[in-house]
């Protein structure tokens, strides 16, 4: 296994990781900028306000996209047991 194919795995890994994760923490980001604005513009300065709206938001996104991200895991999982017989050969 040469370098290159280690750094190639590895940013594969790592594009893989930022598309996973990508649909639930931008919606948990554009709720918590909603709420902020909200709390600022009525001086409600309470913490636990914002954590209700984003969890329920973060499920909802699971449960829309859940069904591609459960795709792209396995067909990455897939393309790297696939690959196994040319690393080690």
């Amino acid at each position: 296994m040469t370098p290159e194919m280690v750094i190639d795995v590895g940013r594969e890994a790592l594009l893989v990781m930022v598309l996973l994760s990508a649909p639930v923490l931008l919606t948990a980001l554009g709720i918590g900028l909603a709420i902020g604005m909200v709390q600022a513009a009525t001086q409600i300065q309470e913490m636990t306000l914002s954590f209700i709206p984003k969890l329920l938001g973060m499920f909802v996104a699971l449960a829309v996209v859940g069904h591609w991200m459960l795709g792209l895991m396995v067909e990455y999982t897939v393309r790297l047991y696939d690959s196994i017989p040319g690393v080690i050969g």
